[in-house]
């Protein structure tokens, strides 16, 4: 029975699959990612327009810090697929903090540095600017971190490096043979 990678490149046109195979990695980076950032937004809204309406960004932090910890999980198990060692949580978790501070920086100086906030700004560009600045300029940069990062440190696999393991059902690409 194929796996749900294999029914979801089967899916794809054909003549992107040896890309999606080839970068693999990425592509699992980016669904997990993809999924995160909604719950961050998600998260981010609820707190920011109930608890924390006068502090966008800790209300921003704390919900990149819920999705942190549901990315660990689906990194680990399913895009980066390791069995895991003693000090990869530690490592994650150090990654991720300093990827939480890049995700703030835009929001914090839009919001002080820029004064992209009420009574400077109307409540429609302050909400603007927190969207785009924290969810999508602050996201994108930690996501370039946190995906540099995570496989230089956290999801280390060096004999994966040497050779790469291919998915069942998946014909790995031409290897050249030696001349006669």
């Amino acid at each position: 029975m194929p796996s749900p990678t294999q029914r979801a490149l089967a899916r794809v046109p054909a003549r992107l699959r040896p890309f999606l195979l080839r970068h693999r990695r990425l592509v699992k980076f980016l669904l997990v990612g993809g999924a995160c950032f909604v719950l961050t937004t998600v998260t981010d809204f609820e707190l920011k327009f109930t608890v924390l309406e006068h502090k966008p960004v800790v209300a921003l932090t704390v919900a990149t810090v819920i999705s942190t910890v549901v990315s660990y999980v689906l990194n680990r198990r399913w895009a980066f697929r390791t069995a895991g060692h003693p000090r990869e949580a530690l490592l994650f978790f150090l990654v991720s903090a300093m990827a939480i501070a890049v995700n703030d920086l835009p929001l914090a100086l839009s919001r002080y540095a820029l004064d992209l906030r009420e009574p400077y700004v109307g409540p429609f560009v302050q909400e603007t600017a927190d969207f785009l600045s924290g969810m999508v300029v602050g996201t994108f940069v930690a996501m370039l971190f946190r995906f540099w990062a995570m496989q230089r440190w956290v999801f280390t696999r060096p004999a994966e490096r040497a050779h790469p393991r291919y998915e069942p059902g998946y014909a790995a690409p031409e290897m050249p043979r030696d001349a006669p």
